[in-house]
C-alpha cells in the first residue's frame, strides 16, 4: 500500500482527496496523511517514515512548500515530491524542480491528471526501493559486515548515500591470488570455492581492521578502497599484513599442493564514487571509478607474486614511512608514457 502525505492549509482539500480516491483507499492501495504546512509535514514524516510521496502546496503558513522541498532533499531523499499549487508560473515551476520536485500540478486540480501523476511517481519510488532492498538482501555483504553496518543500511543516511555521486580522495588496492586460475581449471568446484573463500576471509578481515572496505570481488582478486585520514598509509599497511598472513597459511588440502601468494597494486588520489549500473535492471554497483582506479589495477598486473607495487606519486607520499625499492620504468596498458614503479618491502 502506498502512503501519500498531502501538505496544504486548505481544509476542504482533505475532503476532496478522500472523495476522489475513495475506491483506492477502500481497496487499501493508497493511505493518505494530511498536514497543514511544511513544519507539520516534517513532523508527520517522522511519525510515518514509510511515506512514499508528498503532495505539497506552495503558499502555506509557517513553512511554505518550496522550503519543504529543500528540507526533504536533506532528510528524506527517497521521498518523491509533487507540487500542487495555484502558483503555476514558470519561476515557481523552475524553483520547485531545482529543489527536487518530481512533478508540478496546478490548481484547480484535474484529478485524472493527479491520479496519473501519483501512479507515475510511485513507479519511480518503487524502483528505487527495490534497488535498496536488493542491496540489503545481498547475502555476501551480510556475511562480511557487522551489525553496525547493517543498521546503517536501514537509515536515512544510507538512503542519502545511495544517491550521492561525488569526487573523493581515496586509495584503492587490487589484491590477486597468484596462479589460482590453474587450480580452478583442474580441481573440483567444491575444492576451488572452499580454498578461495579461505583466502578471501584472511584478506577481508585485514582490510576491515585497517578501516577499508571491499568494493568488489573480481574472480580470484579483491578490490579494496580506503577513505579518510592517512588512507594511503592504511592501504599499504593492510596489504603488507595480507601478504604476510597469506604466506603463513597452512596447506589447506593435502591433495592440492597449492602454496598461495598475492600480487598487489595500490594507487591513491581523486576518483569518482557513485551508484553505477543499469537502473532498468535494478543492477547497480556502488563503486569507485577513474584513472586512479584503472592505474591501480595496471600496477597489480605488473606485480610479480609476493610484490606490492606503487607508482612514484604514491612513493613520494609514503617514503618516510615505508621501506620501498625502485623497480624501474614500466609501460602500463593504456598509458602513453612509461612510469617508475616501486615495490613496498615493509
Amino acid at each position: 500500500m502506498a502512503k501519500i502525505l498531502v501538505a496544504d492549509d486548505e481544509a476542504d482539500l482533505e475532503v476532496l482527496i478522500k472523495q476522489k480516491f475513495r475506491q483506492k483507499i477502500r481497496e487499501q492501495q493508497y493511505e493518505f496523511v494530511f498536514a497543514i504546512n511544511g513544519n507539520d509535514a516534517l513532523d508527520k514524516i517522522k511519525q510515518n517514515p514509510d511515506i512514499d510521496i508528498v503532495l505539497s502546496d506552495i503558499n502555506m503558513p509557517e513553512m511554505d512548500g518550496l522550503t519543504l522541498l529543500s528540507k526533504l532533499a536533506e532528510s528524506s531523499p527517497l521521498i518523491k515530491s509533487v507540487i500542487v499549487s495555484a502558483y503555476g508560473d514558470m519561476d515557481n515551476i523552475r524553483t520547485a524542480m531545482n529543489r527536487g520536485a518530481f512533478d508540478f500540478i496546478t490548481k484547480p486540480i484535474n484529478f485524472d491528471d493527479l491520479s496519473q501523476t501519483i501512479e507515475k511517481t510511485l513507479t519511480q519510488v518503487n524502483q528505487m526501493r527495490l534497488t535498496l532492498q536488493a542491496i540489503k538482501e545481498n547475502n555476501i555483504l551480510k556475511m562480511y559486515v557487522d551489525q553496525t553496518v547493517l543498521n546503517f543500511m536501514g537509515s536515512r543516511e544510507f538512503e542519502s548515500s545511495l544517491l550521492a555521486n561525488e569526487n573523493i580522495e581515496a586509495s584503492v588496492a587490487f589484491i590477486d591470488i597468484c596462479s589460482f586460475t590453474s587450480i580452478s581449471e583442474t580441481e573440483p568446484a567444491d575444492v576451488v570455492v572452499k580454498m578461495l573463500n579461505i583466502f578471501f576471509d584472511v584478506i577481508i578481515k585485514v582490510i576491515i581492521d585497517q578501516g577499508g572496505y571491499i568494493d568488489k570481488f573480481i574472480g580470484d582478486a579483491v578490490m579494496a578502497v580506503f577513505r579518510g585520514p592517512y588512507h594511503l598509509d592504511r592501504a599499504i599497511e593492510a596489504c603488507v599484513e595480507v601478504k604476510q598472513q597469506i604466506n603463513n597459511l597452512p596447506i589447506i588440502s593435502e591433495s592440492v599442493p597449492f602454496i598461495p601468494n598475492v600480487s598487489i597494486g595500490i594507487n591513491s588520489g581523486e576518483m569518482i564514487s557513485g551508484n553505477i549500473g543499469a537502473a532498468s535492471l535494478r543492477r547497480l554497483d556502488y563503486t569507485v571509478i577513474g584513472d586512479i582506479v584503472n592505474t591501480a589495477q595496471r600496477l597489480q598486473s605488473a606485480a610479480k607474486p609476493g610484490q606490492i607495487i606503487i607508482n612514484e606519486t604514491c612513493y613520494e607520499k609514503v617514503k618516510q614511512s615505508f621501506n620501498c625499492s625502485l623497480i624501474g620504468e614500466v609501460s602500463l596498458k593504456n598509458k602513453t608514457k612509461p612510469m617508475n614503479i616501486y615495490e613496498v618491502m615493509g
